[in-house]
């Protein structure tokens, strides 16, 4: 029945700057962009930019983007202006993983899985 993660929606109070930033971080462009709802696709998945003023952004969801080689993406997007939110760990049977937040407190985690092929 379920086909795997498609879409992660971040709330931003800023979807201008929001989607300059992520366009810069994930080096491509939205698919969809209305005043509404901005759309990426990232290696298949749908990144999602949702404005919302009132945002109130916690620690109730975390999902994760495979990377090839952590260091360099948790290097990399450190650059582009996230913050350090756990360091790279591995979590064991060579899989690491860090969190790191956005410039709106929206949490980014990133994944190194050996065992998962991406499609």
């Amino acid at each position: 029945m379920f086909q795997g993660l498609r879409t992660v929606i971040y709330r931003v109070p800023d979807l201008d700057r929001a989607k300059a930033w992520y366009a810069d971080v994930f080096g491509v462009q939205p698919y969809f962009d209305q005043p509404f709802y901005v759309g990426f696709d990232v290696g298949g998945y749908e990144l999602g930019l949702q404005p919302a003023a009132d945002a109130v952004v916690g620690d109730s969801v975390q999902a994760y983007w495979g990377v090839p080689d952590i260091a360099a993406a948790h290097a990399a997007i450190l650059q582009k202006g996230a913050q350090p939110k756990s360091p790279i760990r591995d979590v064991g049977d060579g899989i690491k993983v860090a969190l790191v937040t956005d410039p709106w407190g929206n949490e980014i985690g990133l994944i190194e899985n050996p065992h998962f092929k991406a499609r």
